[in-house]
């Protein structure tokens, strides 16, 4: 039976999702833009999603809008707050650990002539609220902060960066990126004072292709595609209506978030007790960290030949985040860590449906690994 520990890639989508999407894909085909009678089935069933989503963010649903994944979100985010406040000012603050999405977003601004600040994480991984408010000033028009790291489950100073804003009179918008906190932590905008939020559908059990973008409302943003009225221009063009109602069926299926976190520590505590009795294992993720993320070495052996190993035995970790696909990870570079522990960097992410059974499996699997592949080079 295989074991699969890499939910903060993907997650196995729920028997709700698939059915609601095998539903809609039989019986609810029509354009929800379309004025006909199947058009208007269509829109409903989106429209059932959309307060789906906006109620687990507590947000109004016209503040949700959907997008074809996180990264689309995050982009949408991006460049549209950055293009939407130029004439206020020319700085955008972010940090050195945020997803590719957000992190190269910010490189390509940076060469069309924004001035950007990447924070750089402190020895724990996390950024100091110290940074962030002697970064963000008055020229400040966006700061892009990620709620929990998706390498590692560090949990960012998310809910200070709105009073940091006001205080410092800037006139940036706060974007956030909770990919990997919607579904495991409440994930509210309006608490933290986020103006934009980036969520997405394949890390909660829904289908991949799917994703939401929260826009606070009276917030302008200039939007990345043209062509269509739909979603009030911020996204156009013609709504996934199978993929948006199976990501609202799997928000429906989320259960409780307090239980599951509290079943998923316990899974990462027994995991770090674990695998920290093998040979050459290293710790690299915080304690205080999300509990569905953990992040190890494997000192001796480099990543993709664990993962490989690994994977002949029917166990499936990561390297670190899916979207790198096995490039070095930048995260662990900021935080400083040694090219021994980068190189052989191993990322386990647990679900709702991980059990203590899978980990003894993967912590004997591990050290017959170190025990095989370090003496064999």
């Amino acid at each position: 039976m295989d074991i699969y520990l890499d939910n903060s890639a993907t997650t196995k989508p729920c028997k709700e999702a698939i059915g609601k999407m095998m539903y809609v894909l039989e019986n609810v085909y029509g354009n929800p833009s379309s004025l006909h009678t199947l058009g208007l089935d269509a829109e409903k069933e989106v429209t059932a999603a959309r307060i789906i989503a906006a109620k687990q963010l507590g947000a109004d649903k016209d503040e949700v809008f959907f997008t074809s994944g996180g990264t689309e979100a995050n982009n949408t985010a991006v460049f549209g707050a950055a293009y939407a406040r130029r004439k206020t000012g020319n700085k955008i603050v972010t940090t050195s650990i945020e997803h590719s999405s957000v992190y190269e977003s910010c490189k390509e601004l940076e060469r069309q002539g924004f001035e950007v600040v990447f924070l750089e994480p402190e020895s724990d991984g996390n950024i100091s609220t110290e940074q962030l408010n002697n970064a963000i000033d008055k020229n400040t028009i966006l700061v892009s902060v990620m709620m929990i790291n998706n390498e590692t489950g560090v949990k960012l100073p998310v809910d200070k960066i709105a009073k940091i804003i006001k205080k410092n009179n800037a006139p940036a918008l706060f974007h956030c990126d909770a990919v990997q906190a919607f579904g495991k932590v409440p994930v509210r905008p309006s608490k933290i004072g986020a103006d934009l939020v980036s969520v997405s559908s394949h890390k909660i059990h829904g289908p991949k292709g799917v994703g939401v973008l929260y826009v606070k409302k009276g917030t302008y943003i200039k939007p990345l595609l043209y062509g269509g009225e739909q979603q009030k221009k911020v996204r156009p063009g013609t709504e996934a209506v199978p993929l948006i109602c199976g990501f609202g069926a799997a928000i429906e299926n989320i259960g409780s978030m307090s239980d599951n976190l509290k079943r998923t520590t316990e899974l990462h505590d027994y995991a770090v007790k674990r695998l920290s009795k093998v040979s050459g294992v290293e710790i690299n993720s915080p304690q205080d960290g999300l509990p569905y993320i953990l992040n190890v070495s494997a000192v001796g052996v480099r990543s993709e030949t664990m993962l490989h190993f690994l994977a002949d035995k029917g166990i499936y970790i990561s390297s670190g985040s899916a979207c790198a696909k096995g490039k070095k990870s930048h995260v662990l570079t900021a935080m400083g860590l040694d090219a021994a522990r980068i190189d052989s960097a191993l990322r386990i992410s647990f679900s709702k449906h991980s059990e203590m059974s899978e980990i003894d499996v993967l912590a004997a699997c591990l050290q017959e690994g170190m025990n095989t592949l370090v003496h064999s080079k």
